[in-house]
């Protein structure tokens, strides 16, 4: 399963390559909700294609973003002053004795510092760093969809729930960041046929099983292409509406058998690059010509896959 990716955040590289449109009533949308309190993951690289605003609907998701930002600092910085108290109190108790439980609270406390004054670093710094671009499953991302005749782009989140199902599916099939090809017709089946969409990928990454030390352990592997090349990889989403409760747009990517240099270091699925001469074909499929659409799935790009410990 791809369970995380690097992909195209700056929605304005979608509009430069496929001449789209960018949706952005569903952008103020989403950060509207951010603002309001709702627990959407929107990743540091989205953010980023706002800070330089064009229009009045720009300048106002750009502000959304800086009171956003804003307040997540005081929070944080709140956070600091606590936990080096805590850290102070746990170095006072270890000058007396030397506990175990003081020094595991010293350990933890350590610890949380550490990821506070990344997150803090991460708020402050201006310059964009890979990981902004990363998604994981709940984390947004722009999908490049068929809508009104044209191409469209919209922010939706990386993990599906599909059109008619209850909000719990989100826990209880918390796989649905990807659809397995041999599950289309099947799980899928409102979907597929009906509404796909492309997003673009650099690299991909996995979770394998690699012996270290003579010992088990899992490990995380990052994917590029050998070409550098973008990939368009194929994706089904849904507009999930129901009475009283917010909108969901959402996504997952298209998996299949993996090629062998990806079995090779250990995971048995990938993710489907669509090739660019096929993409308005996969953006307006015929539910009554399935055939059509497995077609286009088949005759995908074939990159090589160099792989390397993900930092």
């Amino acid at each position: 399963m791809c369970y995380s990716a690097q992909v195209w955040e700056d929605y304005r590289k979608y509009m430069r390559t496929h001449n789209a449109e960018i949706s952005i009533k569903e952008f103020y949308r989403l950060y509207w909700s951010r603002k309001q309190g709702a627990k959407v993951k929107i990743p540091k690289g989205m953010d980023a294609a706002f800070m330089n605003p064009k229009n009045d609907e720009e300048r106002q998701i750009y502000e959304m973003i800086q009171e956003f930002d804003n307040q997540r600092v005081t929070q944080l910085e709140q956070d600091l002053f606590k936990l080096k108290t805590r850290l102070a109190e746990a170095d006072r108790k270890l000058q007396t004795k030397e506990t175990i439980s003081a020094l595991k609270e010293k350990r933890v406390v350590t610890d949380k510092i550490s990821k506070t004054l990344g997150w803090l670093n991460d708020l402050y710094r201006s310059e964009p760093k890979p990981k902004d671009s990363r998604i994981y499953p709940l984390s947004y991302a722009p999908v490049m969809i068929w809508e009104q005749g044209k191409r469209v782009i919209k922010p939706m989140r990386y993990q599906c729930r599909p059109q008619g199902k209850p909000a719990f599916y989100d826990t209880k099939y918390p796989g649905t960041y990807n659809a397995r090809r041999d599950n289309l017709e099947k799980f899928w089946h409102r979907e597929f046929g009906y509404t796909h969409g492309i997003i673009a990928v650099s690299a991909f990454y996995e979770n394998v099983q690699k012996t270290i030390d003579n010992e088990e352990k899992n490990v995380v592997l990052e994917f590029n292409p050998k070409s550098q090349e973008e990939m368009w990889v194929a994706c089904l989403w849904s507009h999930w509406q129901v009475k009283g409760e917010d909108d969901l747009w959402s996504f997952a990517a298209i998996t299949d058998e993996p090629p062998p240099e990806v079995a090779e270091a250990g995971h048995d699925r990938c993710i489907i690059p669509i090739k660019p001469e096929n993409i308005d074909a996969w953006l307006n499929p015929d539910p009554s010509n399935l055939a059509a659409q497995y077609a286009i799935l088949d005759d995908r790009m074939r990159p090589y896959y160099e792989h390397r410990m993900a930092a």
